[in-house]
């Protein structure tokens, strides 16, 4: 029996493009460290990257444990809860992953500088150690809770999309080793860009996925409890909760869960039943976010962070 690994994808893509980041931080703070004669504080950097890896899987599992009490504390509405949280979670990691995104592009022409001012005022105190420890420890800490917030949003999904994160975590490291060790040149405007588009699309099928929960929640929610009901009433036949009428049906002939409708509902949020409100919603996604990204890109050229090794 073969495993199905495309869940694995988006966490995969997520994982690499954020963990990427992270080496790039890790890469410039060693390389200005050599450039200093300070490589006796190489550990405190290498101590930074465990304990952000360590924090960001513990964050993860306290989501995991949260969300599992949180859909067993009440039977009644457990049918509820569950794509309530898988909403909500969604819904932040929207957020986050499209601030990520668009902050990131932004500050990259200015990402090496910034570090090494950083990294220049720790050297400065006598507890240089501790600042260069916690400078990493966040960086690491800051992209793996985005990638710990995805994983929330996709928990039903079970272990393959942790899977994705770790393989995606040994190709970031494996670029970084790369990059700052070997001196290999790797164009990351391209890859970066490349990433984002792909990242961009991951996103916009969270949207689609959010409301899909909501509307699944809502729905549970009216049959335990018609009084409570939030639903719509909508005139058209086939028409949801909250998401208006059905829009768009291939699932006889494009079905989202067998290939090639499985890939292209990983990697670009393909769904094969979209309702009104769930196509508004991607199209208002994609307009506005991508047209902010695509802005942040243009003119962000290759030399935007040239690894350094050498004094």
């Amino acid at each position: 029996m073969m495993i199905d690994l495309t869940p694995a994808l988006p966490t995969f893509v997520i994982t690499l493009r954020e963990g990427v980041e992270a080496a790039l931080v890790v890469g410039i703070v060693l390389a200005y460290l050599a450039k200093a004669g300070q490589t006796r504080l190489n550990a405190w950097v290498y101590g930074g990257v465990g304990a952000g890896l360590i924090a960001s899987v513990g964050v993860g599992l306290l989501f995991i444990w949260g969300l599992t009490i949180s859909g067993s504390a009440n039977q009644t509405y457990a049918p509820v809860f569950k794509p309530l949280l898988e909403g909500v979670f969604s819904v932040v990691a929207i957020a986050m992953l499209s601030w990520m995104l668009i902050w990131m592009t932004q500050q990259s022409r200015l990402l090496k500088k910034q570090i090494e001012g950083t990294v220049s005022s720790a050297l400065a105190d006598s507890t240089a150690g501790w600042g260069i420890f916690w400078l990493i420890f966040f960086a690491v800490l800051r992209e793996g809770f985005e990638t710990v917030l995805f994983i929330a949003a996709k928990f039903q999904q079970g272990a393959i999309p942790i899977a994705g994160a770790i393989a995606g975590i040994i190709v970031a490291v494996g670029i970084g080793v790369l990059l700052f060790q070997f001196g290999v040149k790797i164009n990351l405007r391209l890859f970066f860009q490349a990433m984002g588009i792909f990242l961009l699309f991951i996103v916009a099928g969270l949207v689609l996925s959010a409301l899909a929960h909501i509307d699944t929640a809502l729905m549970r929610l009216a049959e335990i409890q018609p009084s409570a009901s939030l639903c719509l009433n909508f005139s058209a036949p086939q028409s949801s909760c909250i998401l208006g009428s059905l829009l768009w049906d291939t699932s006889k002939w494009l079905p989202e869960q067998q290939f090639p409708g499985i890939l292209l509902h990983t990697l670009f949020g393909y769904e094969d039943q979209i309702y009104l409100v769930q196509a508004i919603a991607y199209g208002l996604f994609l307009t506005s976010v991508g047209s902010i990204y695509l802005q942040s890109i243009t003119g962000w050229g290759s030399s935007a962070i040239k690894p350094q090794t050498s004094a």
